[in-house]
């Protein structure tokens, strides 16, 4: 019955999305459906609604995405973004690097908010190319390959910390997968983007790489404050907008725009009712209902976790799957070692990338002016794909090891 219960929800808000309603009026509907469904009460759901909106982790993501955004605002006043375009054709004069490479780079950076500068430079580098909606798919997609591997993000920590395996294992043993989301991009959609930008070769390499660290260096800045000293992603983007402040020579009324222009209402919106739904679909309680539903198949037990990691996360977001399931998965499994987590973080990251939980995935379709159905529609065969290698690579790894 639960599972009947939440194709219901999913299919309520794609239904709700493929006739034009807006992103955050349709998961807003879900979460009224998920109340009524599961019968929350309306006292409970009114408890739930205050504490996500209030709770520091909405107010966080909703100050990161406000940083994020005003940085971008700066990079786009001083030309940041077409120079570091331009330098990266200098340097490799392909576009698809300039697609790809760049978002990646641009995606270790772990906040949300940074799909926007993706979206900037995919946009450019695509041109006519691609698509709108294929841009959003490849804006994405590249953006989002370090979370799927990087010591950045809060799943990757919790998950290493959980299962005791050392950061820098569970990253080489990672590698054969990332090289694989690069190639499936490329074999699905930046195939397409001819190499070539037009432009003649650079006169001079150096001075391109110059130029890059010169367009970048508040990223990479704030990248390092968080992977090296650990500070929060908005204390280390605020510190990167106070540098480029004084070394970029701001003057106030440059600046005082952009405290406007850098609070997108309706990306805050969408943040906003995405965290509500998210809890209010966790106080039902159907994440612990989840490893009842699939033990009972005829299936390897790794093969069904995998499966509870795909829909709970889809459901609940990664984190959430990560620190309720992947210690009973450790547990019922002993033996799972690196191959285990391998195949349930590479399991829950696909998961992601289709989950109307995922503010990035709102973000992005906001952005490109598309729709989630649209980038669905895109992402699903690339991540089953995906989801098909990883199981076979985790059978090469257990072999390896045992």
């Amino acid at each position: 019955m639960d599972a009947i219960k939440l194709v219901a929800i999913f299919a309520l808000i794609i239904v709700l999305i493929k006739i034009k309603k807006t992103l955050s009026f349709s998961i807003f509907c879900g979460a009224i459906a998920t109340s009524i469904l599961y019968n929350v009460g309306f006292i409970k759901t009114i408890n739930v609604t205050f504490k996500s909106i209030t709770s520091w982790s909405t107010i966080s993501i909703l100050l990161i995405f406000y940083m994020i955004t005003f940085l971008q605002r700066m990079l786009e006043k001083r030309g940041h973004l077409d120079l570091a375009q331009k330098s990266l054709n200098g340097l490799f004069n392909n576009r698809r690097i300039n697609a790809s490479i760049a978002s990646f780079f641009i995606g270790l950076l772990p906040s949300a908010g940074a799909v926007f500068i993706c979206g900037s430079m995919v946009d450019s580098a695509c041109g006519d190319y691609l698509t709108r909606e294929e841009k959003t798919f490849v804006t994405s997609y590249y953006r989002h390959i370090p979370e799927s591997f990087m010591p950045t993000y809060t799943t990757i920590i919790l998950g290493t910390q959980l299962s005791g395996i050392p950061v820098s294992s569970f990253i080489i043993a990672m590698i054969p997968v990332v090289l694989f989301l690069f190639v499936l991009g490329y074999l699905f959609y930046l195939r397409k983007i001819p190499k070539e930008t037009g432009q003649e070769k650079s006169a001079s390499r150096s001075k391109d790489l110059l130029n890059l660290i010169l367009s970048l260096w508040t990223i990479a800045l704030t990248i390092i404050l968080i992977l090296v000293f650990n500070l929060p992603v908005y204390t280390a983007t605020l510190i990167s907008i106070v540098l480029s402040i004084f070394i970029n020579k701001f003057k106030f009324k440059e600046l005082k725009p952009m405290f406007i222009s850098a609070f997108e209402y309706k990306i805050m919106t969408s943040s906003i009712v995405v965290m509500i739904f998210k809890d209010i679909i966790t106080a039902t309680g159907v994440i612990e209902t989840l490893p009842g539903m699939f033990q009972k198949l005829p299936i390897p037990t790794p093969i069904v976790f995998a499966l509870i990691f795909f829909f709970g996360t889809i459901i609940s977001g990664a984190t959430a799957m990560v620190a309720l399931c992947l210690p009973l998965a450790l547990a019922a499994i002993p033996n799972g070692g690196l191959p285990l987590m391998v195949l349930l973080m590479s399991i829950s990251y696909a998961a992601m990338q289709i989950s109307p939980t995922h503010i990035c995935l709102t973000l992005v379709v906001e952005y490109f002016k598309t729709s989630m159905v649209d980038l669905l529609k895109r992402t699903t065969p690339v991540i089953s794909t995906f989801c098909v290698f990883v199981i076979g690579y985790y059978l090469l790894l257990n072999f390896w090891f045992y």
